[in-house]
């Protein structure tokens, strides 16, 4: 199966879905529904016509929905119209149905894609590119742990490591655009610290509270990024941090490391420091390397590279981020702030260009973008 040839008939398949009246969101949906049916489909019996045969499947599963959710409408129409029910307490089984979804017949990277879709509601290109993979691979996760679950009962909850990894995801989604969605994670991580005594469960809630605390600080008024470094830390929230740092030093103390717990540990050390020259970057290093000893994530070794960058030079940062998989996301622009450092400020604009072009919002874009442009001046200065 081609997926160069897929990802280029999307945008037209959705133009068209578009043009027909469809909702654009829905027809997202619908037109990802299509490509995981061509997957399926095309190496056996492919088409002779591959952008009428996705605008077909498309439109149907478009009409599908439509219906589905106009049935849905109608059944909650007929409630409101039912006598009122008798008073009951209050439940929210947000939490509960995390860990459902995160069943034992789906493998963790599985449960976390179609708990993501399902209940967290992010999209398929949000959850690929949390995994670094293409967004058709994506779908044909999500698609395939939608099957296996269509046969099973989902009467037999997954385990505290799934849901957490959830949790952990769909904060960092929010962190960088919605805040409904990173205080929605904090709400539930405290749910599951209240009934559930595991290290791990404290370490995440620690970790979301040292970072969400220093929201108000990441952007400007016109919305721009604020590096950490530049971040005025009197808008930090002292409160949050005080608690976060708490909650991590209880976890700690029960010497059961996890990498929450040593996420939380990094981001407790930018948070003890009043300023930013006054980071102890060396421990930082100290804690990336357990966690590399914990995940061997290549984010890990990404963001360990930058720590190395400060705390022995920025060279040994690079020559600590040349071990490393050019393609990385971000790479270009830890590369960057590391040829910046060392002085070659040539390099690093070229590579803060770079950056901006593969950056994956907005925000991102426009402040590697004026990285850039800012070198370029002292350079032509």
């Amino acid at each position: 199966m081609d997926e160069v040839l897929l990802r280029s008939l999307t945008p037209g398949v959705l133009a068209v879905m578009v043009a027909r009246g469809a909702d654009f969101a829905a027809a997202e949906d619908a037109v990802q529904d299509a490509l995981v049916e061509a997957v399926r489909v095309w190496p056996a019996d492919p088409p002779r016509d591959a952008k009428g045969w996705l605008v077909t499947v498309a439109w149907r599963r478009y009409l599908d929905a439509v219906r589905a959710d106009a049935a849905r409408r109608r059944r909650e129409d007929r409630v409101d119209q039912e006598p009122a029910p008798a008073p009951s307490p209050a439940v929210d089984d947000t939490l509960q149905l995390y860990f459902l979804c995160a069943h034992p017949s789906l493998t963790p990277s599985s449960a976390v894609a179609l708990t993501l879709r399902a209940v967290g509601g992010l999209t398929t290109r949000q959850i690929a590119r949390a995994y670094l993979v293409p967004e058709a691979t994506m779908a044909q996760r999500i698609s395939r742990a939608k099957r296996i679950v269509s046969g099973v009962r989902l009467d037999r909850p997954g385990d505290v490591a799934t849901v957490l990894r959830v949790l952990y995801l769909i904060f960092n989604e929010g962190y960088g655009g919605d805040v409904d969605l990173a205080a929605e994670a904090i709400r539930l991580t405290r749910q599951l610290a209240a009934g559930i005594d595991h290290p791990e469960v404290a370490g995440l809630l620690a970790l979301m509270l040292l970072h969400h605390a220093r929201r108000p600080a990441r952007t400007r008024p016109d919305g721009s990024l604020v590096p950490l470094a530049e971040q005025d830390r009197g808008r930090w929230d002292t409160k949050a941090i005080a608690e976060g740092i708490t909650i991590l030093q209880a976890a700690l103390s029960r010497d059961r490391l996890g990498e929450f717990q040593a996420q939380a540990a990094v981001a407790a050390l930018h948070a003890d420091a009043q300023r930013a020259q006054d980071t102890d970057w060396v421990q930082i290093v100290e804690w990336y390397d357990e966690l590399v000893r914990l995940t061997d994530s290549p984010v890990v070794r990404l963001n360990r590279a930058v720590a190395v960058g400060e705390a022995d030079g920025p060279r040994a940062g690079l020559a600590a981020l040349a071990e490393l998989d050019a393609s990385l996301p971000r790479h270009s622009a830890v590369s960057a702030y590391l040829h910046e450092r060392d002085g070659d400020v040539v390099t690093a604009a070229r590579l803060y260009a770079e950056a901006a072009h593969k950056a994956p919002n907005l925000a991102e874009r426009d402040h590697l973008t004026r990285q850039a442009a800012r070198l370029n001046v002292r350079i032509r200065g």
